[in-house]
């Protein structure tokens, strides 16, 4: 995660996923600087001026979409823009997580404060007002296409601006007009292009894809440690981890993966046990982990870097460029993240796809020492047989959710956006993937941790014995069967905490052990 200051400038300051979701927990607060009001007083007055000389514009003194060619008078471009967050909103399903549709609130901030949108600084108070309050607007989770903006659920996102809706105060929900009742506020009355403004754009596929960049970052580095740790388990090679190896072959996420791993096992007594074995090769699951985990890296950046693009951009239509010059175009197009979002979904689904086969082979008891079923006593115990269906179903299950979402379009507004990027329905399948990783990755830490067991007395290196040790004060070694989803609760809560992020990184400033590698601005930092 990015560091910065406790203020966040918005529309000059550079955003990044990690600040943004630093703003939308609290630890910065964003705010909107003298030169940023500038330009938006000056993209205001260019937009006024338009209505004032009644020159067709699209979206300031037009209809719509397919409605572009319909002239509105001077007098009703207001209720336009309240009418079109009105019949916009359309969202169906389960609402968005707070957090996201905060998220959505910060991102669109940032867009709007470039001063190209001709947005009221008004309405930008009002909406930091949200945040820095923490009052969430409910956003349904469906009914964006992703491409004239991700219409429906900015529309929901902004109703509260003129007392529609319903938002999160204080962990209840309640109407907008209740809320005003609470604080006193009053509805805004939106002006030309106003409303336009707010829901042509893409914060909706951004706000999933700033999730996925965090959450998918939280998996790979535990993923990294956990096959090391199932390494030693199994009596895995090192060597496919050399450097020199990794040189003939450079792509960046292979040589992160390889020299963390490799730094992970440095000093292992249990390396030391089996040098002279006569095993020649480990299983793909373990000699391919720098391949692998390293091609999700490589994913993983490649969003990262398009996602910053985009969070640094103006993504709504039409553009104020200057007092002679307004362009319409499609920069509300979602389809440059909605194809890297697919990408990312497919990382991590080969993610819990090789976790499962390492919990598979962990099981077969075809390493010295190791019992089949990760315990002694089978038979009358199934041991850690039935861990590895649920990860199987849970692979499976990611498998189809797979199919790329920005394959396919369907053409709306009677033709007018006859091309659509699907976005929005790609980075909620992305997270639910995740969600299916983090469980998987819980499964195999749980029985990486059983089979590392059987090593002792020997020791691994500190940081892998240290992370070993905490997983035992929470879940204790199974000699024999139990109820093993409340382990894989404990699992679950641990990945999601990162607990043994938090012990490797503790660990390896006490001992003064770097896990850093030359690219580790590219692949630790977002």
């Amino acid at each position: 995660m990015s560091d910065t200051k406790h203020h966040f400038s918005y529309g000059e300051d550079y955003l990044t996923a990690g600040i943004a979701i630093k703003i939308a927990q609290g630890e910065i607060k964003g705010i909107i600087s003298q030169s940023s009001r500038a330009k938006i007083q000056q993209s205001r007055r260019v937009v006024e001026n338009i209505v004032e000389k009644g020159d067709p514009v699209y979206g300031i003194n037009t209809g719509f979409g397919p409605l572009c060619t319909t002239k509105i008078s001077k007098e009703e471009t207001n209720i336009l823009q309240n009418n079109i967050l009105q019949s916009h909103s359309v969202g169906v399903g389960e609402p968005i997580d707070l957090e996201i549709a905060k998220l959505m609130l910060i991102l669109k901030v940032q867009s709007l404060s470039k001063g190209y949108s001709g947005i009221a600084e008004e309405t930008l108070d009002r909406i930091l007002y949200h945040i820095d309050n923490d009052i969430i607007p409910i956003v349904p989770s469906q009914g964006s296409v992703g491409a004239s903006g991700d219409l429906a659920p900015l529309s929901h996102l902004f109703l509260p601006l003129i007392g529609l809706g319903k938002v999160s105060h204080k962990k209840e929900i309640i109407s907008t007009a209740e809320l005003f009742k609470k604080t006193g506020k009053q509805p805004l009355d939106l002006g030309p292009k106003e409303g336009l403004a707010l829901i042509n754009g893409t914060q909706f596929i951004a706000a999933h894809a700033v999730q996925v960049i965090a959450k998918l970052h939280n998996c790979l580095s535990q993923a990294d440690i956990i096959g090391a740790m199932m390494i030693e388990g199994l009596q895995g090679s090192i060597k496919p981890f050399y450097k020199e190896l990794h040189q003939l072959r450079p792509f960046k996420g292979n040589i992160h993966v390889a020299s963390r791993v490799k730094s992970m096992l440095k000093g292992s007594e249990i390396m030391e046990d089996h040098t002279d074995c006569d095993r020649v090769q480990d299983p793909y699951s373990l000699r391919c982990i720098p391949q692998v985990h390293g091609a999700s890296r490589n994913a993983w950046l490649h969003l990262k870097e398009l996602l910053e693009v985009e969070l640094n951009s103006v993504t709504d239509n039409p553009i104020i460029i200057n007092e002679d010059l307004t362009i319409s175009g499609g920069s509300f197009h979602g389809q440059p993240l909605a194809m890297a979002i697919d990408y990312a979904c497919l990382a991590t689904s080969e993610i819990g796809s090789i976790s499962d086969r390492r919990i598979y082979l962990a099981l077969e008891g075809n390493s010295p020492g190791v019992p089949k079923l990760l315990m002694e006593d089978t038979g009358i115990n199934s041991g850690y047989m039935i861990l590895q269906y649920t990860t199987a179903a849970l692979a499976s299950e990611n498998k189809g959710l797979c199919f790329p979402s920005s394959a396919d379009s369907i053409p709306t507004s009677l033709g007018q956006e006859d091309h659509v990027s699907m976005g929005s329905i790609g980075g909620r399948k992305a997270l639910r993937v995740l969600d299916n990783l983090e469980k998987i990755l819980a499964i195999e830490l749980l029985t990486a941790a059983q089979a590392f067991e059987f090593r002792k007395p020997l020791k691994s290196g500190i940081i892998l014995d240290e992370i070993h040790k905490k997983i035992r004060t929470i879940v204790p070694f199974a000699d024999k069967d139990r109820v093993f989803a409340d382990d894989i609760e404990k699992g679950i809560e641990m990945i999601k905490n990162k607990t043994i992020i938090e012990v490797s990184n503790q660990v390896s400033q006490k001992e003064k052990l770097s896990l850093e590698t030359p690219f580790s601005n590219e692949f630790e930092v977002y």
